[in-house]
């Protein structure tokens, strides 16, 4: 199936979202398209870190929207 990707960022004071990335792909089905996103949020050059994503398919429905997770970053700290 034929889906649209958009990568957004949404502003905590007022929940207002800013599409920052929007990207056409297929999908076998809606694992497949959540799988898809995920790897373009890490692989897409956009002008901002998205926070969260849609997937829509051809005729506009939301097949799936969701908050995209932060890596956990792992710090060095100098023993004492």
């Amino acid at each position: 199936m034929k889906i649209v990707i958009e990568f957004y960022r949404t502003r905590n004071s007022d929940d207002a979202h800013a599409v920052v990335g929007r990207e056409t792909a297929q999908a076998a089905n809606l694992d497949h398209a959540i799988e898809v996103a995920r790897l373009l949020a890490k692989t897409l050059n956009m002008p901002q870190q998205p926070d969260a994503m849609t997937i829509v398919d051809a005729n506009g429905a939301t097949l799936y929207s969701g908050v995209l997770a932060k890596e956990a970053i792992n710090e060095e700290r100098p023993t004492p």
